[in-house]
């Protein structure tokens, strides 16, 4: 089968996953900024972060034919500190005209601050100044529904427009949502936490298949890089058809992703 995986934290990740990722058919990786697993010291740390971005995990992808794309932002994790995030955000405009950038992301919330919410309407900003695709973290557990509304309130205020905006980490109170404003859906695929591959089909036959990706958003932590073809195995499972699969695993990001001039499969 061929995939996209739109969403994948590959600098955490080893060579034997691109690998393995190669030979499942995957035919191109999206890889949005975050959080490292501690909090940056340094303005100078996320320069060097979007060079690792933009630079070698490209070369690296490469090196098994799959091609490799980025977004870009401060995460919300470390967005509390306004000052510190702001001069971090300064930094984009010089990587944003890169060849393998796709827009502003994963920007969002994490704890509902106010601090999170102007920076993530200043990501918004710089999004729209530089006509770009954004893609959203939304906050886990109890905080997510709350979150998610101030998200979507915050993009409503700033007039973007919702073709253009993926909403990440959606769940089963949150999906209606996101698709009901007209935004893009995308479901994280966690052994541990989030969307089972049972859980995440159980998800597409409530709310349909239209609008909506999957990821392994694989990072650092408790992940599986090839989620997205053990949920397509799933599908299978419940006796949906090549193409019906084809359409969720390939299809569907294609579609979103065509609106970054960059992306080219």
């Amino acid at each position: 089968m061929k995939y996209i995986e739109p969403h994948g934290h590959m600098v955490s990740r080893t060579t034997d996953d691109y690998q393995k990722m190669a030979m499942a058919g995957c035919e191109a990786i999206c890889e949005p900024a975050f959080w490292a697993g501690y909090d940056r010291a340094s303005v100078q740390g996320f320069y060097d972060y979007f060079r690792q971005l933009t630079e070698y995990e490209p070369a690296r992808a490469a090196k098994f034919g799959i091609p490799h794309f980025c977004w870009l932002c401060i995460n919300p994790k470390e967005s509390e500190d306004a000052g510190f995030a702001r001069e971090v955000l300064s930094l984009i405009p010089e990587f944003i005209d890169n060849p393998t950038v796709l827009g502003i992301g994963e920007i969002g919330l994490n704890k509902n601050t106010k601090n999170e919410l102007a920076i993530f309407e200043e990501h918004v900003e710089i999004a729209k100044k530089y006509d770009q695709p954004i893609l959203i973290h939304t906050p886990h557990l109890e905080d997510k529904l709350k979150g998610t509304k101030l998200i979507i309130d915050a993009l409503k205020n700033a007039q973007v427009d919702s073709s253009r905006v993926v909403i990440d980490h959606v769940e089963e109170h949150t999906a209606g949502l996101v698709l009901d404003n007209g935004f893009w859906a995308g479901m994280t695929l966690y052994p541990e936490s989030k969307c089972t591959p049972a859980r995440a089909v159980d998800i597409l036959e409530n709310f349909g298949m239209e609008n909506i990706w999957m990821n392994s958003a694989c990072d650092w932590g408790v992940s599986d890089p090839l989620a997205v073809v053990k949920t397509a195995l799933e599908m299978g499972k419940r006796k949906y058809d090549k193409d019906t699969v084809e359409r969720v695993i390939y299809d569907n990001p294609k579609s979103f992703l065509e609106n970054c001039p960059n992306f080219k499969i």
